[in-house]
Parts: structure tokens; C-alpha cells; sequence
């Protein structure tokens, strides 16, 4: 509502809020990042430390186009004229704002990164976190509690109902011999190690038009990883990532898969922006926004096919 009273670009507002959404399952911390690594064995502190660069560097690109857009045409994002300028103050008391946010973030992280704690307890930590601040605040009640828990109650409950589902159909795929027939279709592609991955993006990003990144997990991810494996990729884990060319690939996929949260029909960022706007913005106006902010994330996908240290260097840092 503040950006259309101050005349902004209808397009521009609504696809920097889609886009700028999808951010959360890319930036730590994210569920899909824990589900990953748990399908395929890999540490989630080098997934999680693998996804700070790119999404720090995909959210720099949605900064820098806006800011392009916006000069290029002023109209689309005009300042308000009772628009105060920025001051350290300003900025200050922002800061002070997201303060106990940001910290809680930092605690729940660090405590991953540094091995003090695995997901499950950094989540409790994170759990323990937000009650002292709602405390803080003089937000906490025994209705806000009993709110929380059966939220936590109906999420976890569709997250585990989709995992047996999704388990029982990879385990009749596997028992069937599915997995055989996919590993020999792929490895058979003549196009060699980096034509069969834009292949295998490629699909994944079909398919994220119409399944949501859950079943994707489960299901195709694990099948993706032995046909990775044999393609004898030459990645460099400095010699401290275990398994870089796998970590690697899963950061290509999450990020194929977040440009799935932007894309019609079962893109669910866009119906999420719909259901909360004003009636009077249209569906085809939430396309229109979003569409320049697909093909950044296509082009930062191509920067991680090419520039795999963008992934890499970090966990061979911190744990170097």
C-alpha cells in the first residue's frame, strides 16, 4: 500500500515483493536446504554456508535493477515529495529496529556453522529465541502460544504427510528399477557433463511450474545425485568440502527451483501476493512484475554453473 499511494510502478512494486520473497528458501536459514542435505547425505553447514554468496549476490542484482529501472525511468518509482533525506540517524534507529532479529538469526546460524549445534537443536535455540522476544516485547500469551503450536502442528503434519507419500513412490521407482533407467537415459545424453546439467536444470525448472520443491526433493533430487557422480565433473573443494560437486549441484537445483515460486501456474509466491492485495490488482499484473526478476535468477544460475567457487569458497573458509 505505501508504494501504489506513492504512485510506484505497479509491475515493479508487486514483482520486487514476489521476488524478493523467494529469497528466504536460498539465504539461510531454509527448510529446503535441511531436506536436501538429510536426502543425500551432505553436511547442511556446507549447504548453508554454500547459499550465503549466491543469495547475497541474487539479492545485489534485484538491488541493482531497481535502482537502474527506477533512473531509467523515474515515473515508475518516484521519491515522495515530503521525502526526508537519509540520514545515520534514520538509518540508525532502522537498525536498532531489526536488531533482536537479526541477532536471533546470527544465534541460530553461527551455532550451525560452528558446530555447536545441529539443525534440529538450532532450531530450538531459534524456538527459545523468539519467546524471549516475545516477551520482550509483551507480545507472549497462552492464546499466542496455543496459536503457535498448532501452526507448527498443521505445517509439520503436511510436511511428514508428503514425505510418506513421496517415499512410498520413490521406493516403488527404485524397486522397479526407475532409478537404473533414469541414471542410463541421462549419463546416455550425448552432450556431454555440462550439457546433461542444463538438461537436468532444464526439467527440474518445467517441473517446477507444476510440483512444488518438496516432492522434487524427495523424489528426483536423490535420483540426480549417482548420474552427477559418474559424470566425473572436475570441482574444486579445496580440499576440505566433502562432496563439492554434489554441493555444488544442490545450490543449482534450490536455485532453479526458487525461480519455481515465480513462475505460472502453481507459482505460489504469486497466488500468496495475490490473496493479501488490493482487489483491484489483476493476476496478469503480478506477471508482468515478476518476469524481469526470473531472468536475473536465470542469469545468477548460469554465474553458479560457471563460477562453482561462488558456492565452494566459503565452506572451504570457515571450516579450512
Amino acid at each position: 500500500p505505501s508504494m501504489t499511494k506513492q504512485g510506484y510502478s505497479m509491475p515493479l512494486a508487486l514483482g520486487t515483493i514476489a521476488s524478493a520473497g523467494t529469497l528466504g528458501i536460498l539465504i539461510p536459514p531454509s527448510i529446503m536446504r535441511v531436506i536436501m542435505a538429510d536426502q543425500l547425505g551432505l553436511s547442511v553447514g556446507d549447504l548453508f554456508m554454500g547459499a550465503v554468496i549466491p543469495g547475497l549476490m541474487l539479492g545485489a542484482m534485484y538491488i541493482l535493477y531497481i535502482l537502474i529501472y527506477g533512473w531509467l525511468k523515474p515515473s515508475a518509482a518516484p521519491v515522495p515529495s515530503d521525502a526526508k533525506p537519509v540520514s545515520f540517524k534514520i538509518v540508525l534507529n532502522a537498525l536498532k529496529a531489526v536488531f533482536p532479529t537479526l541477532l536471533l538469526i546470527f544465534v541460530v546460524l553461527g551455532s550451525i556453522f560452528a558446530g555447536f549445534a545441529t539443525p534440529t537443536e538450532a532450531s530450538g535455540v531459534g524456538a527459545l529465541g523468539a519467546t524471549l522476544l516475545a516477551i520482550y516485547n509483551r507480545k507472549f500469551s497462552l492464546r499466542v502460544l496455543n496459536d503457535v503450536v498448532k501452526g507448527t502442528m498443521n505445517t509439520t503434519s503436511y510436511i511428514f504427510a508428503i514425505f510418506i507419500g513421496a517415499t512410498c513412490f520413490a521406493l516403488v521407482l527404485r524397486e522397479l528399477g526407475g532409478d537404473e533407467l533414469i541414471e542410463s537415459f541421462l549419463t546416455g545424453l550425448p552432450f556431454g557433463p555440462y550439457g546433461i546439467i542444463f538438461f537436468i536444470l532444464g526439467v527440474i525448472f518445467l517441473l517446477g511450474f507444476f510440483l512444488d520443491w518438496i516432492e522434487i526433493t524427495l523424489i528426483i533430487l536423490p535420483l540426480l545425485a549417482p548420474v552427477i557422480s559418474a559424470l566425473g565433473l572436475d570441482i574444486d573443494g579445496y580440499g576440505i568440502v566433502d562432496n563439492p560437486e554434489l554441493v555444488w549441484f544442490v545450490m543449482l537445483v534450490a536455485m532453479a527451483l526458487q525461480t519455481s515460486f515465480l513462475t505460472p501456474p502453481v507459482g505460489f509466491a504469486l497466488f500468496y501476493l495475490k490473496g493479501v492485495c488490493p482487489p483491484n490488482v489483476k493476476l496478469t499484473d503480478i506477471y508482468k512484475g515478476v518476469i524481469p526478476f526470473i531472468i536475473l535468477q536465470l542469469l545468477a544460475l548460469l554465474l553458479l554453473v560457471f563460477m562453482p567457487q561462488l558456492v565452494l569458497w566459503l565452506p572451504a573458509v570457515a571450516y579450512g
